[in-house]
């Protein structure tokens, strides 16, 4: 076993909850939902949450309605971005190769480490586990396997044991994969996985007992893939590349509906920064924004344009937000919510500059942008604002809310 290669994939445990509760201890053992908004909906549940039947989605005024014994939070995603960044950390100081999946997932490469800390594939789990709790007091389930596909099944598998970490090896993967639903795998979805089952697919095990050929002409080279890695097979190896995103966005219900422009300018200003903040954190611009506006009764209005070079500063991409904005709006709606989108990106390092343009100004501007992102490290997100009046409304009474900053 030491000869092979061996992935963790590391999922925090309802991670939006546990960070409310590494923020507020006293929901320890609650029935508590974390909520997109006051208008939103449920996008994380605690166990007790579950047990009560809170389902995964439901609008903010059903749930209340059908589980009012549970507590509902509104997100506050500065303070889990910043718990995520700490959960990483931890991993990082564990293990030299990770890859960040998403904020409250990673893959961690255990090749190698069993020497270094004389203790086998399971031990190790058990053993970054118990880092990340005492470290950041976030729980977190592991699966270890040779691929990536199996160690997301076996971290699936982790959350029904005592211990919350599994191993999929060669033999413990087979009795996996033949108690997994098709549609359960990792890449194939609800979608894909009624196509399969209806080749007479159930299993994960079924689908790794159609021959290469079969499965290559139906569903081509990223099927033999799933196949691969589900035999244990690394196909996907970990990579610390960073990727360009293939969008960024930022939206959020307002608490009140509106019809004031001058709100919504402020509230997409806000986005507009938060988006061009995490542009210029993986040094890349964008060449094409759209603007998203939902009136009351979720009519949505997109419009989106192409800003004829790459921007990543805040004022730059307002003009042309705003404009478009300003298109959309008609003062008789009342409005839920307004968002950005940025697409397109290049690499700020690979941008060639335009003969024609103001060279300097973009160079000053750059350094606004990174001025503004130092002062928010240093004392808190928005303490630099826009031109805008600020409109906040707080949140009504019945809803916890949370600090803004995590130290």
């Amino acid at each position: 076993m030491n000869n092979q290669k061996y992935i963790a994939l590391v999922d925090c445990d309802s991670f939006f909850v546990s960070c409310e509760r590494k923020l507020n201890p006293e929901l320890n053992g609650l029935p508590v939902s974390v909520v997109s908004g006051e208008r939103g909906c449920v996008i994380s549940r605690s166990r007790e949450a579950k047990k009560l039947g809170v389902p995964m989605g439901i609008p903010l005024f059903q749930a209340v309605e059908k589980y009012p014994e549970c507590i509902y939070i509104p997100a506050n995603h500065y303070a889990y971005t910043k718990i995520s960044k700490k959960v990483m950390a931890v991993l990082k100081e564990f293990s030299p190769n990770i890859q960040i999946y998403s904020i409250d997932e990673a893959f961690v490469d255990f090749t190698g480490l069993t020497k270094l800390y004389n203790k086998n594939y399971y031990e190790l789990g058990l053993e970054l586990q118990k880092r990340v709790w005492d470290e950041v007091n976030i729980p977190v389930t592991i699966g270890v396997s040779p691929s990536k596909t199996l160690a997301k099944l076996a971290s699936d598998k982790a959350k029904n044991t005592l211990y919350r970490v599994a191993l999929a090896g060669n033999r413990t993967g087979i009795k996996l994969l033949k108690r997994t639903e098709i549609d359960e795998v990792w890449g194939i979805g609800r979608k894909l996985g009624v196509k399969l089952r209806g080749y007479g697919i159930k299993t994960a095990y079924e689908f790794t007992q159609r021959d290469d050929a079969w499965i290559q002409k139906r569903f081509g080279k990223n099927g033999l893939v799933t196949k691969k890695e589900l035999l244990g097979i690394m196909i996907s190896p970990i990579s610390n590349e960073v990727e360009l995103p293939k969008s960024i966005s930022d939206s959020k219900s307002f608490l009140e509906f509106t019809s004031d422009l001058e709100f919504l300018k402020n509230e997409l200003s806000i986005h507009i920064h938060s988006c061009c903040k995490r542009l210029r954190k993986v040094e890349c611009k964008c060449k094409t924004i759209g603007v998203m506006l939902k009136t009351k009764d979720f009519r949505t209005y997109y419009e989106k344009i192409d800003l004829g070079s790459p921007l990543d500063f805040e004022f730059d991409i307002s003009k042309y937000a705003f404009k478009l904005l300003e298109k959309m709006y008609t003062s008789s709606n009342l409005y839920r919510s307004v968002g950005v989108v940025f697409e397109d990106f290049t690499q700020t390092a690979q941008e060639q500059l335009l003969l024609f343009e103001d060279n300097p100004k973009r160079e000053k501007n750059e350094k606004l942008g990174k001025s503004l992102d130092i002062l928010e490290k240093k004392f808190g997100r928005n303490i630099v604002r826009t031109g805008f009046i600020d409109k906040e409304v707080p949140f009504k009474q019945g809803f916890l809310t949370t600090p803004q900053d995590v130290e």
